[in-house]
C-alpha cells in the first residue's frame, strides 16, 4: 500500500486545512470476531498536505484523457485546472490532445494552454475538451517530450489501460532521474475499477439507461407480444444494466457477464421469455454488452488499439435468436431493439456525478502537489484514498451473483435465478 513520493516536501501549502500524511483508511470496515484479530491493509488518506514537494510558481502541469467517452470528463478537466490555478497558483496547465498520442504531438495537435476562459462552461457538455483516443504511446519519446516541455505533473484520466500507461511513464521518468508526478483519475462508465466504490459517470449512465428502459417498456406493452431488447454498456461487469433495472423497475430479464445463461432448454432464457410472453404479452430485456460471449461462435478474438478483446455483438445475436424462437413456435411477436451506448456515454454529467468529478479532481491535485506519484485516486467508505497503480491488476470489481445487488435485480425482474438450470422463481 506504500505510495511513492518524489522526495521530501519542503514548501508550505497555501491551503489551510490539511490532512496528516499518516492518516489511513482500512480496506474493510466490517469486522467479525475472527477478522478483528488480524491486521488488515490500509490505504493512505487523500487530501491536501501541509507541505508541498513542488513550488507552485515553478510547476507546469499536464492533463490527458484517454479511452472511450464518459460523462464527467469535462468536469474533471475544469476542476483540476481551477484547483491548480486558483488554490495552488500553478504557473501553467497544459491539456494534451487526443489521448496519449498528444504527449508526442506538435503543431495543431499540440497541447492546449488552459485558461479560465478556455474551461469556462465546459462542464455543461459531454465529451472531452481535449479529445481522446485509444492505444499506447512510445513511452521513451513521450517522457522526452514531457522533459522538453518541463512538465513535472501529469494527470491521467482513463481506465486500467490508461493507468498502466501512466505507470510506465512514471517508471521511465524515474529511470532518467526526472521528477515526474503521475496521478491517475480512474475513468470507467462501467464502474468496474477496484478500490473505487463509485466511478464518475456511472450514475449518469444509470439515469440515462433507465430512461431508455422506460421507453422500451412503453414500446413493448403497446403491441401484443411486444419484446423490447436494450443493449447497455458493460464489457466485463453488469453494473449499469443492474443499476438501471433497479432504478426503472419495469425490466423482466437482465443478462450480465457475471451470470452465465443458456438459450435453449426448458429452463434456458428463450423458454423463460416465452413463458413471460404467454402470461403477460410483453417483456423488456436488458443485456450488458459483455454478456453471453461464450454463446457466440467466431474466430480467434481480435483486440482494439488499447489491447481489449473486441466483443461480439450479443445484442444483434439475441435479437435474431429471439425472433427465430418465436417464429419456430408460431407465436406472433413484435421485436424492438435499442442500442443507446453512444448516446449515454456522450451525455453531460448529472449533478451528483459533477460533484464526484470535482472531488476526484481536487484530490488528484493535492496528491500531485505533495510529490506523490505512481498512484490513482480511489474512493472507499465515502473517503478518497491513494491507491498504487500496480494494485489495479490484482483485483477485479464485478457483480457478486450471490450478493445483494444481484438479489435486488432478481426481486425486481422476477427472472429465474438460473437461466440454464432449474427455474425456481415465478415471473410476475
Amino acid at each position: 500500500m506504500k505510495i511513492n513520493t518524489l522526495g521530501k516536501a519542503r514548501f508550505p501549502s497555501p491551503i489551510d486545512r490539511t490532512v496528516d500524511d499518516s492518516a489511513r483508511i482500512p480496506v474493510h470496515i466490517t469486522r467479525t470476531a475472527h477478522s478483528a484479530r488480524r491486521a488488515q491493509p490500509c490505504f493512505e488518506l487523500a487530501g491536501p498536505r501541509a507541505k508541498l514537494y513542488f513550488n507552485p510558481r515553478d510547476v507546469c502541469a499536464g492533463i490527458v484523457t484517454c479511452g472511450g467517452l464518459c460523462p464527467g470528463l469535462n468536469d474533471v478537466i475544469r476542476s483540476l485546472f481551477l484547483e491548480l490555478h486558483h488554490a495552488y497558483g500553478v504557473k501553467e496547465v497544459l491539456g494534451f490532445r487526443w489521448g496519449y498520442q498528444g504527449l508526442v504531438a506538435g503543431g495543431e495537435d499540440g497541447p492546449l494552454h488552459l485558461t479560465p476562459e478556455l474551461v469556462d462552461g465546459i462542464q455543461q457538455h459531454g465529451g472531452s475538451l481535449l479529445g481522446t483516443s485509444r492505444g499506447p504511446v512510445d513511452v521513451v519519446h513521450a517522457v522526452e517530450q514531457l522533459i522538453r516541455r518541463k512538465v513535472h505533473v501529469l494527470f491521467t484520466i482513463g481506465g486500467d489501460g490508461t493507468q498502466r500507461g501512466g505507470r510506465d511513464l512514471y517508471l521511465e521518468a524515474r529511470r532518467r532521474g526526472y521528477r515526474l508526478a503521475i496521478v491517475g483519475i480512474p475513468k470507467t462508465i462501467d464502474n468496474d475499477v477496484p478500490f473505487v466504490a463509485r466511478s464518475f459517470g456511472y450514475l449518469t449512465a444509470v439515469g440515462e439507461a433507465s430512461k431508455v428502459l422506460a421507453r422500451a417498456h412503453t414500446e413493448a406493452r403497446s403491441v401484443k407480444n411486444g419484446i423490447a431488447l436494450v443493449k447497455l454498456m458493460g464489457r466485463h461487469a453488469g453494473f449499469i444494466a443492474a443499476g438501471a433495472t433497479v432504478a426503472n423497475q419495469d425490466v423482466n430479464f437482465v443478462l450480465v457477464p457475471e451470470v452465465p445463461f443458456a438459450l435453449e432448454g426448458r429452463s434456458g432464457f428463450l423458454a423463460a421469455l416465452e413463458r413471460r410472453i404467454r402470461k403477460r404479452s410483453h417483456a423488456v430485456i436488458a443485456v450488458a454488452e459483455g454478456a453471453g460471449q461464450e454463446l457466440l461462435e467466431g474466430d480467434k478474438a481480435e483486440r482494439d488499439a488499447s489491447g481489449n478483446v473486441k466483443l461480439k455483438d450479443i445484442g444483434i445475436y439475441l435479437r435474431s435468436r429471439i425472433a427465430e424462437h418465436f417464429q419456430s413456435r408460431k407465436i406472433p411477436a413484435v421485436m424492438r431493439y435499442f442500442d443507446p451506448s453512444y448516446f449515454i456515454r456522450s451525455s453531460p454529467a448529472s449533478a451528483e456525478d459533477s460533484i464526484l468529478c470535482d472531488r476526484f479532481a481536487r484530490q488528484a491535485a493535492h496528491a500531485a502537489m505533495a510529490g506523490k506519484t505512481g498512484l490513482i485516486i480511489g474512493f472507499l467508505h465515502e473517503r478518497f484514498v491513494h491507491v498504487p497503480i500496480e494494485l489495479l491488476s490484482t483485483q477485479q470489481k464485478r457483480i457478486d451473483p450471490e450478493g445483494q445487488a444481484w438479489s435486488a435485480v432478481l426481486a425486481v425482474t422476477g427472472q429465474p435465478r438460473d437461466l440454464g438450470g432449474v427455474t425456481t422463481r415465478t415471473l410476475h
